[in-house]
């Protein structure tokens, strides 16, 4: 792994575009005035209530992520270069999953093995030759992005289930302004309160034909218990519509209804936060007290749109996201504009051995993981677990793929000994409607606050920031 870049590249008095305001703000504010700040943000947080749970914490606590008061910043031209990618990238996995769904001409090209697809564990075959509405699997996608160089972007995974943290990336912007309104003042920002309104127009432009003019929508919850539920209570209430949890619901003749004070109505389009396997009793597991009976009937009908669709978790899968170059070109015709990392797939027995004898250097992944668990980061690892993760990739190749240790980049973050550069990453939110593909100028910047750390993800210790897109 070699230097990171500095985002802000800050070296002696030198400073990259876009972070001029910023620099000199911090070069003229005392450290006492930042921790106030800092400690005035977390009483702000708290207040608001903005918690998390982490699985398997026997505590069972509920916690705050970490907010770094220093914001991240985009310049407009970088912005262009991002949005383009990310709306060229969802496009390409919305053609991907319309069509492993149907024909599978991709699988008959031999672009993509048929068994990654048919063998993954979130493949529904309940779904196959379902016509979805305007042929949109992905409503809202949450792609991670890391960059290495001035020029260069890479896209490290992508989310097409239900990605998390536009709460966070609101709640932050939120906070900064009450914070730091002069700061806003000297520069022009790009918004990202309008994501609500953007999400809900996304959310209607896909109702089914049989809905009424102005659809209903509603937001289908696990519960209180569910790690994410303060974002799913903030999203309900920013978008003024229902929180619903599956006893809420009932299916009649294939029609879905919430209970109401004024008795039941229809619902045309569930934004849903409850993976496939809960979703229906009648379809999926028998044991689900989460779901509603009878909603896949309903799906199937043409009455409700899921969003986002069952089925799409195969988009998720890191070793599909190793093909994504390909189905970028098969689709669109086009080259990717952002990168891939670079991706050993460990299934195969030359990349296998490959990976095994560089495993020091690696970064090796669940193919079906998420949120930093069961991966291997070989530079930070000592030799017993190394050789413990060659065993594992020995027994089970098919379920790992590897990377090369990236040295991500780095921005400036208020830590305890002061301002330090430290890791980060981004996750845009992309939406894609009936009508147009929305894409709210920014994101959710996650950043490694331990020292060296790679790892971003608030469950493993890593905190957020503000992402500022310039709009000048």
């Amino acid at each position: 792994m070699g230097v990171a870049f500095d985002e802000m590249g800050a070296s002696g008095d030198g400073c990259r575009p876009g972070y001029e305001v910023l620099k000199r703000w911090l070069d003229s504010t005392p450290p006492d005035l930042l921790a106030t700040r800092r400690a005035e943000a977390e009483l702000l947080f708290r207040r608001i209530g903005i918690t998390f749970n982490v699985y398997g914490d026997d505590a069972g606590e509920e916690r705050l992520i970490p907010f770094d008061i220093i914001p991240r910043i985009l310049t407009k031209p970088e912005w262009s270069i991002l949005s383009r990618g990310l709306e060229q990238r969802t496009k390409a996995l919305n053609a991907f999953l319309a069509d492993i769904y149907s024909k599978g001409e991709i699988l008959r090209a031999g672009h993509v093995p048929d068994d990654l697809i048919y063998r993954n564990p979130y493949y529904r075959p309940e779904m196959a030759g379902l016509k979805l509405a305007h042929d949109i699997y992905v409503m809202i996608a949450g792609i991670d992005i890391v960059r290495v160089d001035p020029e260069t972007f890479y896209v490290l995974e992508d989310n097409a289930r239900t990605p998390s943290g536009v709460s966070y990336m609101l709640e932050n912007r939120e906070v900064m302004m009450r914070l730091f309104p002069d700061l806003f003042a000297e520069q022009r920002i790009a918004p990202v309160e309008n994501y609500p309104d953007a999400l809900l127009a996304t959310l209607k432009s896909v109702a089914p034909r049989s809905a009424s003019s102005d659809p209903t929508v509603a937001l289908l919850t696990p519960g209180p218990y569910n790690s994410a539920f303060y974002e799913h209570s903030f999203l309900a209430d920013k978008l003024g519509i229902e929180l619903v949890e599956g006893r809420d619901l009932q299916v009649r003749d294939n029609v879905v209804y919430m209970r109401t004070t004024e008795g039941p109505k229809r619902v045309d389009v569930l934004y849903r936060r409850l993976d496939d396997d809960f979703l229906d009793p009648l379809t999926f597991r028998p044991d689900s007290a989460l779901g509603v009976p009878g909603l896949m009937n309903a799906y199937r009908a043409g009455n409700i749109t899921l969003s986002n669709a069952v089925g799409t978790g195969v988009a998720d899968d890191k070793a599909v996201y190793s093909y994504m170059p390909e189905i970028v070109r098969f689709y669109l015709g086009e080259e990717p504009i952002l990168k891939n990392v670079p991706t050993w797939r460990c299934r195969e027995p030359d990349a296998l051995k490959y990976v095994l004898d560089h495993l020091p250097e690696m970064v090796v992944k669940e193919v079906a993981g998420s949120g930093g668990y069961g991966m291997l980061i070989g530079p930070a690892a000592d030799k017993k677990s190394i050789a413990d993760f060659a065993a594992k990739l020995k027994a089970n190749p098919d379920d790992f793929i590897a990377q090369p240790t990236l040295a991500l980049s780095t921005s400036p973050t208020f830590v305890e000994s002061g301002i330090a550069p430290r890791h980060v990453d981004l996750r845009p939110f992309v939406l894609t409607g009936g009508d147009k593909v929305r894409i709210v100028p920014g994101g959710l910047t996650r950043v490694a606050l331990k020292e060296g750390s790679l790892v971003v993800n608030s469950s493993q210790g890593g905190g957020t920031k503000d992402t500022w897109v310039l709009d000048a």
